[in-house]
Parts: C-alpha cells; structure tokens; sequence
C-alpha cells in the first residue's frame, strides 16, 4: 500500500530555511502528482506546491512563490520542498499529499493519500 513519510519539519527564525521531504513507498511517481499542503490551528488545509512529473510542470501557491521550490528524486522516490526566507506566518503542519494522474490539483481532496504530516514553527 502507498505510504508517504514527512521529515524535515522543526522551529527555525524568521528568514531563515527548512528542507521537508516526503519518502514515498508503493508508488511510482511518475503515474502521480504530488503535492505539499498545510494546515495552521484553526484553518482549513491550503495547497502549497504541487509537482507533476509525466507533464513535468511544478505550480506554487502565490502566498510562498519565490521562495518555496518542489523538486524529487525519482530513484529515491522522494519529494522534497525547500522553504527559504520563512516568515511566521508559514507556521503549520505540512502534509505531504498524492493524486494520480497528470494534472496538478488544488483542493486537498482531490489527493488520495496523505502523510502523517511533520510541524514547521517559524518564530519572528
């Protein structure tokens, strides 16, 4: 069965920069998009980054353009994304998230599987 695996998450200050990756097992990337979402206290889940690798297009929530990047690595079947200038208000727990097929989606369900999720706290 599918399983996606966060790490990476921790407490880091403002400006500053994290590395999350997203260890996927029983999948085969290129049949799937996958996406990072978060969710602060009290807020609904928000897509953040997504990857599609058979249409090889990346799209980003216009809250972390320019400053979060989604990359894998197929041979690790891994997905990382690298969060840079970070701002307290990024704070939340990151989910990593699958969907089959080619096109990136922004709705939280319209992913089939989800990770168990790792903790970003950004301080100011």
């Amino acid at each position: 069965q599918v399983q996606l695996v966060e790490s990476g998450g921790g407490l880091v200050q403002a400006g500053g920069s994290l590395r999350l990756s997203c260890a996927a097992s029983a999948l085969t990337f290129s049949s799937y998009v996958m996406g990072w979402f978060r969710q602060a206290p009290g807020k609904e889940r928000e897509f953040v980054a997504a990857i599609s690798w058979s249409r090889g297009t990346t799209d980003y929530a216009d809250s972390v353009k320019g400053r979060f990047t989604i990359s894998g690595d197929n041979a690790k079947n891994t997905v990382y994304l690298q969060m840079s200038r970070l701002k307290p208000e990024d704070t939340a727990v990151y989910y990593c998230a699958a969907k089959l097929f080619g096109t990136i989606r922004y709705r939280w369900d319209d992913y089939r599987y989800w990770g168990q999720g790792t903790q970003v706290t950004v301080s100011s």
